[in-house]
């Protein structure tokens, strides 16, 4: 049988598989800025590369989509499987410990690093999986592509732009989720929003307000400027928030505050608007003191909120109880605070709370939000079981928010994907599971997006085990080794199942 072969293979290739692991963590492929020929910007670009060189290293039939997704090709016959994984990452933070994100150190059975599970571990496992069938010389009647893209944790416009191409292969799996095999996934209700309104110059005042970066990810940090209410009473009512909501508050004085998009400091704006005292605006703003306000939560993923502390929804909480002036922008951070208000996850605050037995709860996640005195911009994240669409969340939420004095961009709703759990694919993947972990395995839903969601018969396959939380997209990210090792082997044994 192969299945000895391809043990004692993937257990020889140990270091070879960490080598080449690090060599991808080592980049920080991170969305940034378009440039000629790098449509994700000069990290993902350089990912790809770094991915090229590997495949072809080890044989496999490489091509370049535009530089937005890689593919390596084994086998001679028609193809019959892809297997998707992407190479980009989410933001990091200053606050790992174990090592630096982007400088991978194994420590006991993990490998450390920005990636190691979060996507570049998985598609080096699936590299390997293809890797031992070339090498050993078994026999494939149909061939299988290795997919590896660069923009998975931004939308995914890379795979849009493959399938415009390619076309589906018959089966697909991603090691982008969680073993045994998740075969539902969520529906997306992701949104921005934005107003525009009057600074009426009284204080006290929420000078500007920060938080976030990806609308996928809650929020670890925070960062207001609050203008009028002394330290010591901020300081006050941030304690009382931080034991409300787990989340760490620190206040410091500062002078010059800006708006958050603007280089004029509040002091320098005139206005003829007085305060009781008969104080113009900028004499206000001379004889009142300005606070910074840091929050800082803890980060996980927006398909699972309640496994964060979200420093955003924390800063609203302690903002809305704070003596601020009445204003146009005021009621709207309120307003805020009332739909997404600290630990509702699930839309309760927002009417569309629902559950579905083979899919979940309803995940709501408040991720992103930019705010001055005249403007405000923001984004969240709801991941919506079946049975949910436009009509009973997203037309509800945008009335809400319209009554509050924002408009909700208009962009369509994701609907739930479903593979049937006795499928042939389904089936011979969860074989392929139990011969090697001796747990027998049932599919799973997920609030997750993943590469296959909109592929038809597409699934999510490992590579994370379901009593191990890797950090994902959160400080210290790790990979376990052995699961690493195992997974190429499930993955090996799969590809033999159905290629073979």
């Amino acid at each position: 049988m192969y299945k000895e072969k391809i043990d004692t293979y993937i257990d020889g290739k140990r270091e070879e598989m960490l080598a080449d692991l690090s060599a991808l963590v080592r980049i920080d492929s991170q969305k940034s800025e378009a440039k000629e020929g790098m449509p994700y910007g000069e990290g993902p670009a350089k990912v790809l590369a770094a991915g090229t060189a590997i495949m072809e290293k080890y044989g496999l039939t490489v091509k370049n989509y535009g530089n937005r997704v890689i593919t390596g090709d084994f086998g001679e016959g028609e193809k019959e499987l892809d297997i998707l994984a992407h190479l980009d990452i989410v933001p990091v933070t200053e606050d790992w410990t174990v090592t630096q994100p982007f400088e991978p150190k194994i420590v006991g059975d993990r490998i450390y690093g920005r990636g190691t599970a979060d996507d570049k571990g998985p598609a080096i496992a699936a590299l390997y999986a293809i890797r031992a069938i070339k090498e050993l010389g078994l026999p494939l009647k149909k061939s299988v592509r290795l997919i590896l893209g660069s923009d998975e944790e931004c939308g995914s416009s890379d795979l849009k732009y493959y399938y415009g191409i390619e076309k589906e292969a018959p089966y697909s799996f991603t090691p982008d989720a969680d073993f045994p095999l998740i075969n539902i996934e969520k529906g997306r209700f992701a949104k921005s929003f934005e107003a525009a309104y009057a600074d009426n110059e009284q204080f006290p005042k929420v000078v500007m307000l920060k938080s976030g970066s990806k609308v996928n990810v809650v929020p670890q940090k925070a960062e207001a400027v609050v203008a009028g209410i002394e330290k010591d009473i901020l300081e006050k009512a941030a304690a009382h928030a931080s034991v409300e909501t787990g989340v760490e508050f620190i206040i410091e004085e500062c002078s010059g505050p800006v708006y958050a998009d603007s280089e004029e400091a509040v002091s320098g704006k005139e206005t003829e608007k007085k305060d009781q005292a008969g104080r113009t605006g900028a004499e206000q703003a001379d004889a009142v003191v300005y606070c910074i306000i840091h929050a800082k939560g803890q980060a996980a993923h927006a398909s699972t909120p309640a496994d964060g502390k979200n420093a955003l929804t924390a800063m609203l909480h302690l903002l809305a109880a704070l003596p601020i002036a009445d204003s146009e922008g005021y009621r709207r951070l309120k307003g805020l605070h009332t739909m997404f208000p600290y630990a509702d996850t699930c839309g309760e605050a927002l009417g569309i709370r629902c559950s579905e037995p083979q899919s979940g709860e309803l995940t709501m996640c408040f991720s992103v939000l930019d705010y001055t005195p005249e403007k405000l911009r923001g984004e969240f994240d709801s991941r919506l079981p079946i049975g949910c669409n436009a009509t009973n969340t997203s037309e509800p939420v945008g009335r809400m928010f319209e009554s509050y004095g924002m408009k909700i961009a208009d962009t369509d709703v994701s609907n739930p994907h479903c593979v049937p759990g006795d499928s042939f694919f389904v089936k011979t993947l969860l074989g392929s599971f139990e011969r090697y972990t001796g747990i027998k395995g049932e599919p799973l839903s997920t609030g997750g997006g993943t590469y296959v969601h909109n592929l038809e018969r597409g699934v999510a396959f490992g590579c994370m085990m379901p009593d191990v939380d890797n950090h994902m997209h959160g400080d210290d990210e790790f990979m376990v080794i052995d699961t690493l090792l195992m997974s190429a082997k499930i993955f090996a044994d799969a590809i033999m199942k159905i290629c073979g």
